[in-house]
């Protein structure tokens, strides 16, 4: 996007370009992350759209767009020692915590998980003998 098309910013606007340029990529990749929650919004959503209307509006292809994936434990299984211990190793809970989590099943236990760990991570459960999900 050529700079004479951009929009002007305000005072604010300015200072927080000026904070952002001084941040690290983990840092606003964070920083996305808590805007995404805290006003329910996905700064992939326009691009997973876009692709989806040149494609078509096939529907695979806003499936093949989604990088970051939602675990949720939809059955504990019957080796729960294994999935607590599965549990607190994915999410860092105490043990009663933990406990708790795969007792209520089925339950979000982890978000906006890149697709490779996501993957690895319902390996793991899977070995546990728990179920999961991606969504």
């Amino acid at each position: 996007m050529a700079e004479e098309n951009l929009p002007t910013l305000s005072k604010d606007a300015e200072k927080v370009m000026e904070i952002v340029e001084k941040m690290s990529v983990l840092e606003l990749a964070d920083l996305v992350k808590v805007l995404e929650n805290k006003f329910g919004v996905s700064a992939a959503a326009p691009v997973a759209v876009a692709a989806g209307a040149q494609a078509g509006g096939d529907d695979a292809a806003l499936v093949e767009e989604k990088s970051t994936f939602d675990i949720e434990l939809t059955d504990a299984g019957s080796n729960k020692i294994a999935v607590i211990k599965a549990i607190r190793e994915i999410t860092g809970l105490g043990l009663g915590e933990a406990k708790t989590a795969a007792e209520s099943a089925p339950k979000i236990l982890k978000q906006g998980v890149k697709k490779p760990e996501a993957e690895e991570i319902q390996k793991k459960f899977s070995e546990a003998g728990a179920k999961v999900s991606l969504k």
